[in-house]
């Protein structure tokens, strides 16, 4: 397949940007010399084989990649940017890191806000108004915690590291030259970005929880880790069908939301930042037409 028909997405690194390719996907770090270093990592058949096409199942096998990719990709760039080499995780590491971050999300942002409003129950007698008020604490304490962590020196560069890759993938899909006075032009928000996600995500447990109603606590509790699957395969379909279908007025209206919430995850990026991303891209590029970068 041409890299040309490839529809790439990446996430912002420590000092750097990584693109997921078609069976690779690439890293492109700024070193403390200045130096921007390359490299790209095959994907595992689970991230690429027959799921990976299968409606709502596709969902589930993405946020797989994208956590566990995430902290590959994550941890590589953290020491390329200082400098230490070798230091890889074992898969013990890499399944902890993973627990922690799922509980702590899950914890966080399903778990606290069903049991702040479950404590109200007495107030509150309808399911579907408690189910709701449900959702707009969780929608709050997300953007509260990405309000808090973008005031941070280190996660803004990673912000505007986010804002390159965005504005390079845009350049890439209006098939105009990758240089930072054409990539310049396109905004730091992208229907596809994870931020995104994050919202729909919200919006759509709103809706899964309803049918769910208001059992007793403990069922309530375990509904809100069984079903995150679910709410996120569902989530990954509504991004997708809005991708693809990002010039009708009326998913531009609906998902307007999402490209506003990424004021809070993207910043201007500098021309340095920008020839990172750009470096990223045309690395997954030339893995995936079978060039040596």
């Amino acid at each position: 397949m041409s890299a040309e028909r490839v529809s790439y997405g990446g996430q912002a690194v420590i000092e750097g940007v990584m693109i997921r390719g078609l069976h690779h996907y690439s890293l492109a770090v700024r070193r403390p010399n200045g130096e921007i270093h390359t490299e790209a990592s095959r994907l595992s058949g689970f991230y690429t084989g027959k799921l990976r096409k299968m409606p709502i199942l596709r969902g589930i096998v993405v946020l797989a990649e994208t956590l566990v990719i995430g902290i590959q990709a994550l941890t590589r760039s953290a020491n390329i940017a200082i400098e230490e080499e070798g230091q890889e995780l074992s898969r013990w590491s890499m399944a902890l890191m993973l627990a922690l971050s799922l509980g702590i999300g899950i914890s966080l942002f399903f778990i606290a806000p069903l049991l702040a409003v479950r404590s109200l129950d007495s107030l509150i007698e309808s399911d579907a108004v408690s189910n709701l008020a449900e959702g707009i604490l969780r929608l709050g304490l997300l953007l509260g915690y990405i309000t808090a962590i973008g005031r941070m020196a280190d996660i803004k560069r990673v912000f505007a590291y986010h804002g390159a890759e965005h504005m390079t993938i845009h350049a890439y899909e209006h098939d105009v030259p990758l240089d930072a006075d054409h990539i310049r032009s396109y905004p730091t928000a992208h229907p596809r970005c994870g931020t995104a996600f994050l919202l729909v995500v919200m919006v759509v447990a709103i809706l899964v929880f309803t049918f769910v109603g208001r059992p007793p606590l403990l069922i309530s509790i375990a509904s809100r880790v069984v079903l995150v699957p679910l709410i996120a395969a569902i989530s990954y379909e509504v991004i997708r069908f809005s991708g693809a279908h990002s010039n009708n007025p009326l998913v531009k209206f609906v998902v307007y939301p999402s490209l506003a919430l990424q004021k809070l995850t993207t910043r201007q990026p500098d021309d340095g930042q920008i020839e990172v991303a750009v470096c990223a891209l045309r690395h997954a590029m030339d893995v995936d037409n079978g060039v040596k970068p």
